[in-house]
């Protein structure tokens, strides 16, 4: 299980279920952020409640719409689109700037105790489709996405962060918002490997983790949304040949029906090496650690693969900053 916890500190009660339960990590969201020193404090308490200084904690920080880390604290990083617009007129300018970009939102996570981030989105857009992916995909085009979506996995593990690649088997041409309700894509396997995951299929041995999609595909399962779906996890799988960490998406989104505890079973049980929930509300998440399984033999191997992508290179956020701001030029976030 990866977990939300309620506030701007760990009570008592959130500390002595994490130290009992032991999930394997947590996510934090705006809820959980009020500055630089408090967060430090927080990532440290949650470490500290589970004996492990390796606890993975996720955030959220793809730039644009979708980061937790703010101003005036921390810079407001573009969207994936901007990425995407200059690689349709300097494609090796484009990837440069998307590697600097990724250095910097690592390190900054890094730097309040963060060591994974998800991001970034493998989504290819179409016409017509919702727009929850909207700007967070870097481009229409899936060759294209596939390129900056691994750069943005580089700039992140250059700085010791582990990426977490989204959503998988494709979010892009969904007409609906997962958060709210159950999305549908009605493209049949040859069109979802052709076109939707290209970029999953691309980077399946770059990406160490990837998160599910709560969205049905009928083609390959008429009844059970992606996170929860054995044929849809399989795709991922064998298909895709995606062989890293596999996250659920937040199993308190509205596409999914059911109680937590069996939402969690349900994503687990279908082949998600980790569960998502993100609520933090303590009495759901004792419910949900007192029946959730040890993590399995395999995803162990799988987490521990994961973490040997990190590498490190000295820090210099000035000179990055400088270079991605002359690569981008006029593009705005």
């Amino acid at each position: 299980m990866i977990l939300g916890c309620a506030g701007h500190e760990l009570a008592d009660d959130e500390r002595r279920l994490f130290a009992d339960a032991q999930p394997l990590g947590f996510i934090l969201f705006a809820r959980n952020v009020r500055d630089p020193a408090q967060l430090r404090r927080l990532t440290t308490m949650l470490r500290d409640a589970v004996g492990r200084a390796d606890a993975p904690i996720l955030v959220d920080q793809e730039g644009g719409r979708v980061q937790r880390l703010r101003p005036p604290h921390w810079r407001a990083a573009p969207p994936a689109a901007a990425f995407g617009r200059l690689h349709a007129v300097a494609p090796s300018a484009a990837l440069e700037a998307t590697r600097l970009n990724h250095r910097l939102i690592g390190l900054e996570a890094l730097r309040v105790g963060f060591d994974t981030v998800c991001a970034p989105v493998g989504d290819v857009p179409v016409e017509g489709a919702h727009d929850v992916i909207g700007d967070r995909a870097f481009a229409r085009d899936p060759s294209a996405v596939a390129a900056l979506a691994a750069a943005a996995i580089e700039g992140l593990a250059d700085v010791g962060v582990t990426a977490v690649m989204k959503h998988l088997p494709g979010h892009g041409r969904a007409g609906a918002d997962s958060h709210l309700e159950m999305p549908r894509v009605e493209a049949g396997r040859t069109e979802l490997l052709a076109h939707d995951g290209v970029p999953f299929r691309a980077l399946r041995h770059a990406a160490p983790w990837a998160m599910t999609a709560h969205v049905l595909y009928p083609a390959l399962d008429p009844s059970r949304p992606g996170t929860v779906s054995p044929a849809v996890l399989r795709f991922i799988r064998e298909d895709l040949g995606f062989d890293g960490v596999l996250l659920s998406d937040d199993l308190a989104m509205k596409a999914l029906g059911g109680p937590p505890g069996q939402r969690v079973a349900d994503s687990l049980a279908a082949g998600c090496d980790v569960a998502l929930y993100c609520a933090g509300d303590i009495e759901t998440n004792r419910a949900i650690l007192g029946t959730a399984p040890r993590l399995a033999a395999a995803a162990a191997e799988r987490l521990r693969r994961a973490a040997a992508t990190r590498c490190r290179v000295a820090p210099d956020p000035v000179r990055w900053q400088g270079r991605l701001d002359g690569l981008l030029g006029g593009l705005t976030p």
